[in-house]
This record gives structure tokens, sequence and C-alpha cells, in this order.
């Protein structure tokens, strides 16, 4: 009998270690090798080879002026203004919200900053909190026309933008806005480590955006919503204030930069924002095809705002004519999603961007 029950156990234990074949092959981790390639691949880190070849290009044919320290800490200081722009876009997109109001939100910010300090001589919190005050109320408009009214986001915010365009020329009288204390300046040229202080406005906002995104339920939710906006509401997500939450971020952020190139400037130009649109837009597209596989991320979108930057700096240290920069940066967003459009798996790059351009048809969207 004992040997009998010894003999059951054995078999059985035999059974566990040699499962019968069921026609599939057991699922096995990635090896070490594996991971490390896959990170490594052009496909994953695109934008780091791309700076290499940019570096190594630009430092043989202008190796004078393009490896000068001057020029890169004006690269990392010139940039962060656009750089932060297209960050505060990760959270829209994420959401699968295509901002084109949000080079004139930078504009609406860096006007507004700079008529509360000269026309209202108001000092310079009040200035600032005014900007952020009417981002924030720029993208609640965006969330009703959307969300509320079921405009599709472009053209919900094409509107938008041209009806921001109108409100700074009327506040501004088509003029410059100059005689700004030294106080605000200060906010954009002031430095730290030779590094003037909107990097580190940078730094800090892509950090919060980035745990919010990544760390917290409230960005999965995010993501779930540019996802399948209806799949998230049937699974409990309130896509509604998700959207309200990433078009607010969006336009307090793009007002953000907007006061600090004021600041920048010493002036408020009223003609600044439209520029920020398209380096903004394709940096944060190009950046989804950083790291995450097609989704929209903080971090590969610093990454790809800079290594654009670099190119441009590069072609202009060149003496390459002015319109390089648009040209540049025009064929850079067509590359970066040609470059998803290629991806064969199912979870592609494409698939996430084509999810982006799918929620622009207009589905209604309940709290």
């Amino acid at each position: 009998m004992t040997s009998s029950v010894e003999e059951i156990i054995m078999t059985s234990a035999l059974s566990a270690e040699e499962p019968a074949d069921s026609g599939f092959a057991p699922w096995q981790p990635p090896t070490m090798s594996a991971q490390l390639r896959r990170m490594l691949s052009f496909q994953n880190i695109s934008a780091l080879y791309l700076f290499v070849l940019l570096f190594v290009a630009f430092s043989l044919w202008v190796p004078s002026t393009f490896l000068s320290s001057g020029v890169w800490r004006a690269l990392l200081s010139g940039q962060a203004v656009t750089c932060l722009v297209a960050v505060g876009l990760v959270p829209s997109l994420a959401a699968g919200v295509f901002d084109l109001a949000v080079g004139s939100e930078v504009g609406l910010g860096a006007i507004l900053a700079a008529w509360a300090l000269a026309s209202a001589h108001a000092n310079v919190p009040v200035a600032v909190a005014t900007a952020l005050l009417a981002g924030a109320v720029v993208g609640v408009c965006n969330w009703f026309l959307i969300v509320g009214l079921r405009i599709q986001s472009f053209i919900a915010t094409l509107g938008v933008s041209s009806v921001l365009l109108a409100m700074i020329s009327w506040v501004s009288d088509g003029q410059q806005i100059v005689n700004l204390p030294h106080s605000f300046a200060s906010l954009g040229t002031g430095q730290f480590l030779g590094l003037q202080w909107p990097v580190y406005v940078l730094a800090g906002v892509a950090l919060a955006i980035w745990y919010v995104l990544e760390c917290t339920p409230t960005g999965r939710r995010v993501y779930a919503t540019g996802a399948d906006l209806d799949a998230a509401r049937l699974a409990g997500v309130r896509t509604s204030r998700i959207i309200l939450l990433c078009t607010v971020v969006c336009a307090v952020v793009a007002a953000l930069a907007g006061l600090l190139e004021s600041a920048q400037l010493a002036t408020g130009d009223p003609t600044i924002g439209p520029g920020y649109a398209l380096p903004a837009i394709s940096a944060a597209l190009f950046g989804s095809t950083q790291f995450r596989n097609g989704r929209m991320n903080v971090w590969g979108t610093v990454v790809a705002s800079y290594v654009l930057a670099t190119g441009v700096k590069g072609l202009q240290l060149a003496g390459l004519p002015l319109w390089i920069p648009d040209l540049f940066n025009g064929v850079a967003l067509l590359v970066a999603v040609a470059m998803a459009r290629y991806q064969n798996s199912p979870s592609s790059r494409l698939a996430g961007i084509g999810r982006l351009f799918a929620r622009t048809r207009g589905s209604g969207v309940n709290d």
C-alpha cells in the first residue's frame, strides 16, 4: 500500500515537471541579452542614434562653433521653452486630444504677463498668476468644446487658436509691450550653474508630469482614455474629467512657457506664439517613438526636442537660410510618423499614434 502511494506521488511530481504537450511552447521570460538588444535597438532609441549622427556631422562641418561650450549652454537654455511646450502637450496627446491651439496659448501667456506688468502695473506674482489663470480658462474652453459640444479636437482647438490670436492682437494693439521690470526679466535670464532658470522650470514640470503619468492611477486613466475612450468609460474611468485635466495642464504649461519667453526677451511680443506649435508637436510625436513603444511619454519628448534643436542649431551655425528650422521640424515630424508606420507588432508605435488620430472622429464623452 505504501509503495503504491509513493508511486502515485512520484508520477504526479513527474507530470508536474513535464507537462503534456498542448501544441504551444511555454512562455519564457526574455533573456538579459534580448532585453539589452531591445533597449539598444534603433526602433527604441532612434533619437539618440540621430543625435550621435548630427553631433559627428556638425563637429566635422563647423567644429570651431558647434563644439564650443557656450553654444551648448545656449542650446540647453534656449530650447527649454520649446521643450516645455512639448512636455505640456504629452498628457493631452496621451488622452487623445490634439491641441492645435498650443502655439496661441504660448502667445496668450506671453502677452498677458507683459500687459499686466506694463499696462496694469501689477507686480510679478500677479502677472504670473494672470497668465497661468488665462491658460487654465483656455483649457476649460477646449474641454467644453470637445466634450460638451462634441467637436473634434482638431477643429475645436484650431478655432480656439484663431480666437486667441485675435485676443492677443486686441490686448497688445498689435505692438510689442516694452519696459518690463528687471525682476520679471530675471525669471528668464537668471542663471544657476551656467543654465538659465527656464531649464530648471522645464525639469520640474517634466518630472511632475512624468510622475503623474507613469506612477499614479490618474496616469493609467489618461492612457486608457487615449487608447479607447468607450472601453475606458465602460471600465469606470471618468473620461470627461480626465480630458478636462489634460487640456487644462496643456494650456497652463503653454502659458507658463509664454511668460518665460517674455521674460527672456524682456518684451511682450504678440507674434511669438504660432512659431512654437510645429516644433512642440514634432517633438511630442517624435518622442512617442522613443523608449515606450508608441506611448506618449515625457522623457522621449525631452530627448526628441533637444535632438531636433541640435539639428537646427547645427544648420544655423553652418550659415544655412533662416527657413531651415521650419523645414527641419516638418521633415522630422514626417519621419517620426513614417518610423511608426513600419513597426510590425500589434502594439506598435503606429497603434499609439493611430489611436490619437482615431479619437478625432468626434465620439461623445460622458462624465
